[in-house]
């Protein structure tokens, strides 16, 4: 059981993809991660250097946009929030030679899981879950983003 928003906020750039892809993602993420029984509330924010510079300052008290930021209220059921800095997604895509639409997913799939409780803080935890996104994408025929 998945409820999705998907909403921008202050950024003027045009998404590469459109809402269904990203509810694609998402639930791709959900069921790869998340017993069937729970429900899952997640709002998608995709949004400028301004507004993601100002949360990851006062939530992460880094002062820089960084490219996603999960804000997780509770785990069963999840409702978590995922903030996608879309010119730091443009910015990342040109430097490492990708598809913005493919660095994108990359970010999407990474935030869900991320609100899903999966974290990289030690080699371990960021194993399993680097594996779990090399799946996903593979099953939307894109590269391992971790080469």
């Amino acid at each position: 059981m998945l409820s999705l928003s998907v909403q921008t906020l202050g950024t003027k750039t045009r998404l590469p993809v459109d809402r269904a892809q990203c509810r694609r993602w998402v639930q791709a993420a959900c069921i790869a991660a998340v017993p069937q029984a729970w429900p899952v509330s997640l709002s998608l924010v995709f949004t400028d250097k301004q507004h993601g510079q100002a949360l990851n300052r006062e939530h992460r008290h880094k002062d820089y946009p960084t490219n996603v930021l999960t804000f997780g209220y509770s785990q069963a059921p999840v409702h978590a929030d995922i903030v996608i800095c879309m010119p730091i997604v443009h910015e990342e895509a040109k430097a490492q030679g990708k598809a913005v639409r493919t660095h994108l997913a990359h970010l999407v799939i990474h935030g869900c899981l991320h609100a899903l409780g999966y974290d990289h803080e030690d080699d371990r935890s960021a194993q399993v879950m680097e594996n779990i996104e090399r799946k996903l994408l593979k099953r939307f025929r894109i590269a391992d983003p971790y080469l």
